[in-house]
């Protein structure tokens, strides 16, 4: 089994953060990415990532794992299934993480496992994923050229997921279940100003409709909405309804979860386990973007330093 310092747990902008950070302060790591990049890289556009005024979301993980790269990042492609305290060594703590091709030990861990999409469990969308069904208006965006869809979210993601959208479909309808679109003001502006995009308030999809093959349209709940207990035809349904934690692993290990199965964490990013940090998606901080789980993961490099030199914590 191979030994390191700090084994770090996903590659989405906290993992490769972290891999840069720690790698920089002499620290022996690893990072396990199944695929390197994480739910940044099916973002459009970041434009609000500091000294960048805009950017897309894959070429800001491009840049992210590059400088993870370049100052010495250790990188396996492989997904860890499993993870296990060991018995301490010489007053270190020692975690064992067994992949899909292999064991490691490391004396501090890094959870950045971040999240994964939520679904909205219509009938019809799990028929109809990859036919109509999308998670990815970036990934799946240029297949609906001059067609109509319609966008499920009441947030930011779904204003700049319509925006996406619209450079490409004909109609875009934002599908709100609530009466207000809670983007950031210059998305809001955006999106009033499109002509090809209608909101769609206090609205909810009853069903997604198919041919067998392919969506043909949406069935509306009957309510206030402008569609309420209709049928609209339509190619495409894409889904910006939020995000759920991927914290299985940590679970698996006893990391404590809060009731959205997110890791609980202090400001130094600790876990209750010596040793054991998380950053990003995968935490119970409430307010979660690409630069608040970078800095997170910082953060828990330097206190992981810390344990890897000292064997204590703070």
């Amino acid at each position: 089994m191979q030994e390191y310092d700090f084994i770090i747990i996903g590659g989405g902008c906290s993992g490769l953060s972290a891999a840069m950070y720690g790698t920089r302060l002499g620290l022996k790591t690893l990072t396990l990415a199944e695929m390197p990049g994480g739910l940044i890289t099916t973002t459009h556009l970041v434009e609000n990532w500091p000294g960048i005024k805009t950017i897309s979301g894959p070429d800001l993980a491009t840049q992210l794992y590059d400088h993870a790269i370049a100052a010495g990042a250790e990188i396996k492609n492989e997904r860890a299934v499993k993870v296990a305290k060991l018995p301490d060594k010489e007053g270190f703590p020692q975690y064992q993480v067994t992949t899909t091709s292999g064991e490691y030990v490391g004396k501090s861990l890094l959870f950045a496992t971040g999240s994964k999409h939520r679904k909205l469990n219509a009938p019809g969308e799990k028929e109809y994923e990859n036919r109509g069904v999308s998670y990815c208006a970036l990934c799946d965006g240029a297949f609906f050229k001059e067609k109509v869809v319609c966008i499920v979210g009441g947030g930011d993601s779904a204003a700049k997921e319509a925006l996406f959208l619209s450079e490409h479909a004909s109609k875009v309808y934002i599908v709100v279940r609530r009466d207000v679109l809670r983007a950031e003001p210059i998305n809001g502006e955006r999106v009033k100003k499109n002509a090809k995009i209608e909101v769609l308030f206090k609205s909810e999809i009853e069903e997604i409709l198919g041919d067998g093959k392919n969506v043909t349209g949406v069935r509306f709940k009957a309510g206030e909405g402008k569609f309420s207990g209709q049928t609209v035809e339509m190619q495409g349904v894409f889904l910006a309804i939020g995000h759920d934690a991927q914290t299985e692993l940590a679970g698996q290990l006893g990391v404590a979860l809060n009731d959205k199965k997110e890791i609980i964490i202090n400001r130094r990013t600790e876990t209750n386990l010596e040793g054991v940090f998380a950053a990003g998606d995968c935490c119970d901080t409430e307010f979660k973007q690409a630069i608040t789980g970078s800095a997170e993961a910082v953060t828990a490099s330097y206190f992981a330093f810390h344990v890897c030199t000292t064997g204590e914590v703070f």
